[in-house]
């Protein structure tokens, strides 16, 4: 359960953080380097950027950001997969 608490809270911070850079994109202000947009993306809160990427229209256009971002989810999806496929034959050998 802490984990799902983890990945709320994570994916709460990096949507403000995002919609903090598209925020300064529209004013012109000093942007939030994309660097730690990533750095949210791999804590765990690629799910919140990935929607607000299409819902705030921010970053969907940008080929090397979606790259990393897409490339970010699949390796969330396939250390989800490996760990709950390696969880599963833990518990059924033991």
């Amino acid at each position: 359960m802490l984990i799902v608490y983890y990945l709320i809270t994570i994916n709460i911070l990096s949507a403000l953080v995002f919609y903090v850079d598209k925020w300064n994109a529209v004013k012109k202000r000093r942007r939030v380097p994309e660097a730690t947009l990533h750095l949210f993306e791999m804590a765990g809160g690629i799910f919140s950027i990935l929607l607000l990427m299409y819902g705030m229209r921010h970053k969907n256009r940008k080929a090397s950001y979606f790259i990393v971002s897409y490339l970010i989810l699949i390796v969330w999806i396939l250390v989800y997969f490996n760990f709950d496929l390696l969880s599963n034959v833990l518990i059924t050998k033991f």
